[in-house]
Parts: structure tokens; C-alpha cells; sequence
């Protein structure tokens, strides 16, 4: 067991000797502070205890001073108050926004320690996370330590071990170009050139001329020669994004390219030899593509030997929540006020919410939040998920429940409520169908016999139609 002793900012004007002893006797270290002071706590201690005494504290004459202490030291911080001391807007806003927990005194000193100890614990679980957030098997910029992350991970080193033409397919927003650069960076070309084109967002004219350069006198303009971006990879590795935005026209020519690892530039005439890895990527559905005939599918076989596919924001766990806080730390400065992370409700909503853009989308919620808050924290409505804050988790149960009552109305519907009809297209018995419509509050239960229909209840969603469907029929 680690006896190092725990580090506790004790901040007071007037400190009790028999809560420092106790906690002394606890194996803490004590600081005292006044809230008042320019001192701030040892920044070599990555967690610590703090508790705050605002019974003692000349408030308001105090609060500034708390605040920049409360700003500068992160530690898992605890109030203790006077009764009636809440009642202050100033009070509680203080507390809401730095203190995991406030107590009422006067209670035993052994109350305080208890309490102080758990925000102590909450916070050494929150300092873990954050000393490392990528996980021990992360590439790069890249973050996240869950199993689909962990996955492609593995993915990456693998596929750097090769020069194979590599493909990255997945939805847009979830980081495919950091996938590409974490390849590059673990490969033998990893001190030569990487390039990247966004095949989508250049002129279809102008492609050409950006993959494979000009000579000067190519076309109006053409004042001097121009290296394409193939040719500037030259030794290195080119990123095609967006491959599946790529112009039939241009396929053409990065397909002989392919063949051949030859360019000419255009308005020449003499190839010229380029030794590149080529990695693409794209949010297209290629096989729908290559169907519709808009992709050439011998140019997506060139291209996809080897494939890796990212997985998207809303697969990925606990990482929202981590990467969430990633952003937070990293433009917190384009805020005027100081956060101090997220509220409850909204990491509630932000593992409620489906992240349709992925982990771009986050990035420029937690960036407009920053902006726009105006608290000491981020909430739901800052991220603009106020809506998400209340969707509860669905248990399996739960789940088979409402598909199981889905299923039986859904068959009702389409045999307009003729039971015998729906329980043979259910696979089940009339007596069992009955069952499940009182289990599921679709009919009265005072009807036991087979030759009778049962009541149907006015609330069920195929009520309506099923009555509509009987007086056509009459």
C-alpha cells in the first residue's frame, strides 16, 4: 500500500487545529492557505484534496481571490457553509462551479474527511484519464483507447509495414486523413514527402493539371512548368482524399498511372518515373458506386488492397466524452471566461446524441460552446443537445418489449384486425396472440373465448385503421 501521504489545500481565514490533526492522522499533508493569498498550490502534485471554508471567509471581499485560487489549482474541491449561507447567488455559483460537493456545519470533523476523500478519489480518476488520453496503443494525433480504436490501430501498423496501395473507407468527420498520416509516419518513407489532394474539392479541368502538373505553353497561362502533386510525392506517400468524388476523365489517367508508375505532365511528351504509396480515402458507398457505374472498378481494386475502415463518433464509448475534454483543453483560450469542463447534462447529451458528423461535428460544438457560454461550465444548451439531455438508455428488455409490440400492430395493420390472419402471419397461436394483446395493452382482458373477436383498445395505434379497414370492407 502507498503511504505517501495525500496532499490537501486546506483555504480558511482561521483553520480548525482538530480538522487539520484529523486529518493529519489520515495520512494527509495539510496546506493551509488564506483566501486572500497570491500563493498558489505545488503544481508537482498532479492530484489533489481541497476543501474550502467559506464560514470563516469575509465574503464578498473574498470571492475574487477564491476564484483565481479555485482557477489555478485543479483539485477535487469541497465547501463547507454556514446554514443560510446558500441562500447568496454568489454562494452557490461559486459552489456549483468549482466544487464537487458542499457540507452544512457544524458536522463531525470525520463527516469532512469522508467527503473530502471522495472528491479526492473522483478526482485521481478524472487526473488518469487526462495523463492519458490516447491510450498505451495510440498513433499519432489520433485519441481514444476504445476496442474499435484499438483495432485500427493495430490496422495501421500493420499495413505500414508494406508499400501496398492502402484504403480508408468511412463515414465523413471521423478523422481519415490522421489515419493516412499515422500510416506514413510508421513506414520506411516516413522522412519523405507526404501529399494530400482532396480530389472533391478541385475543378474537375483543373485535376489533371493539380495530379499530374504542366509544361510551360500547355494552355493560356501555363507561364513556367508546374510539378504535379503525384510528382511532388515522389519517394513519399500521396493521399487521395475523396477518391470516390474523382471524375471518370481522371480516373482514366490515375488508373495508367497505377499500371505504369509513369506521368507525363500535361502539354509534355516524356515520362517521367514516380515512386509513391498511394493511400486513399472516401465516404462514398464504392460498391454502389462502382454499380451506378460513377467509379471505375478496376481502378478501386488498384486502389484497395489493402483496407481499413474508421470507425464513426457514435461507436466509439467513452472516447466522445474524452475527446470532448481534448477540445476543451485545446481551444479553451478562444473563450473569455474560464470553463472548468462539462456540466452533467451535457455529457448526458453527449453520449445521447448520434454525432451524424462525427468527430468534425464535436470539434465545432465543444468550439461554439466555449465561445458562447456563459457559465463556469458547458452545458447541453451551450452545445446546442438540450434536447438530448433526458433520451434514457433502452435495456434489452426493454428493447424486445417495443419490437415485439412493433411486430404485432405493424401485422394488425396489414390484415386490417382479423386475428386469425395476424396469428398465422406471426407464426403463433390465436390463444397466444391473445396473450400478448393484454400483455402489450392492445385489447381488453375480459375476453377468454376463440370464436369472439377481442375489444380492441381505442388508444392502439392500429385502432383507427383496422375499423377503417372493417367498414370499407362492409
Amino acid at each position: 500500500m502507498d503511504s505517501t501521504p495525500r496532499k490537501l489545500i486546506y483555504v480558511c481565514r482561521d483553520a480548525s487545529m482538530s480538522l487539520t490533526s484529523n486529518f493529519e492522522g489520515r495520512n494527509w499533508e495539510v496546506i493551509v492557505l488564506p483566501p486572500h493569498t497570491r500563493k498558489h498550490a505545488p503544481g508537482n502534485q498532479a492530484v489533489l484534496g481541497g476543501l474550502l471554508d467559506l464560514s470563516t471567509c469575509e465574503l464578498p471581499r473574498d470571492f475574487s481571490a477564491i476564484e483565481e485560487l479555485l482557477d489555478k489549482t485543479a483539485a477535487g474541491w469541497v465547501a463547507t457553509v454556514t446554514p443560510g449561507q446558500t441562500n447568496d447567488e454568489a454562494v452557490r455559483r461559486l459552489i456549483r462551479d468549482y466544487c464537487f460537493d458542499y457540507i452544512t456545519l457544524p458536522v463531525p470533523n470525520q463527516r469532512i474527511i469522508d467527503v473530502v476523500g471522495h472528491a479526492y478519489g473522483m478526482a485521481s480518476l478524472h487526473d488518469t484519464a487526462s495523463n492519458d488520453p490516447l491510450g498505451e496503443d495510440a498513433e499519432g494525433q489520433m485519441i481514444g483507447s476504445c476496442e474499435p480504436m484499438r483495432t485500427l490501430y493495430r490496422s495501421i501498423r500493420k499495413v505500414a509495414m508494406t508499400d501496398a496501395a492502402v484504403f480508408i473507407s468511412g463515414e465523413s468527420g471521423t478523422g481519415k486523413e490522421l489515419t493516412a498520416v499515422a500510416i506514413h509516419e510508421r513506414s520506411a518513407r516516413r522522412d519523405q514527402p507526404f501529399v494530400a489532394i482532396n480530389c472533391g474539392a478541385v475543378p474537375p479541368h483543373l485535376l489533371q493539371s493539380e495530379l499530374f502538373g504542366y509544361e510551360r505553353g500547355a494552355f493560356t497561362g501555363a507561364n513556367q512548368r508546374k510539378i504535379g502533386r503525384v510528382e511532388a510525392a515522389d519517394g513519399g506517400t500521396l493521399f487521395l482524399d475523396e477518391i470516390g468524388d474523382l471524375p471518370l476523365e481522371s480516373q482514366a489517367s490515375l488508373l495508367r498511372f497505377l499500371q505504369e508508375r509513369k506521368i507525363e505532365r500535361l502539354g509534355g511528351h516524356a515520362s517521367t518515373a514516380v515512386d509513391v504509396r498511394i493511400i486513399s480515402a472516401t465516404h462514398v458507398d464504392m460498391e454502389r458506386a462502382m454499380m451506378e457505374g460513377r467509379f471505375r472498378a478496376d481502378l478501386y481494386h488498384r486502389l484497395c488492397v489493402l483496407q481499413i475502415d474508421e470507425p464513426p463518433l457514435r461507436a466509439r464509448g467513452t472516447d466522445i466524452e474524452l475527446l470532448a475534454k481534448h477540445m476543451l483543453d485545446r481551444y479553451r483560450k478562444d473563450g473569455t471566461r474560464r470553463l472548468r469542463g462539462f456540466s452533467p447534462d451535457a455529457t448526458a447529451a453527449i453520449y445521447h446524441y448520434g454525432w451524424p458528423g462525427n468527430v468534425r461535428e464535436l470539434i465545432n460544438r465543444v468550439r461554439r460552446a466555449i465561445v458562447m457560454s456563459e457559465g463556469r461550465q458547458i452545458t447541453a444548451r451551450d452545445l446546442e443537445l438540450a434536447d438530448y439531455v433526458e433520451v434514457a438508455p433502452v435495456s434489452l428488455a426493454q428493447a424486445r418489449h417495443a419490437a415485439e409490440r412493433h411486430a404485432i400492430e405493424l401485422a394488425l395493420l396489414r390484415h386490417r384486425g382479423r386475428l386469425n390472419d395476424t396469428a398465422r402471419e406471426l407464426e403463433i397461436s390465436r390463444v397466444t396472440l391473445y396473450r400478448l394483446l393484454t400483455a402489450h395493452g392492445l385489447r381488453t382482458p375480459s375476453v377468454d373465448t376463440d370464436d369472439v373477436e377481442p375489444d380492441l383498445l381505442p388508444n392502439s395505434r392500429f385502432f383507427d385503421l383496422a375499423e377503417s379497414g372493417r367498414r370499407t370492407a362492409c
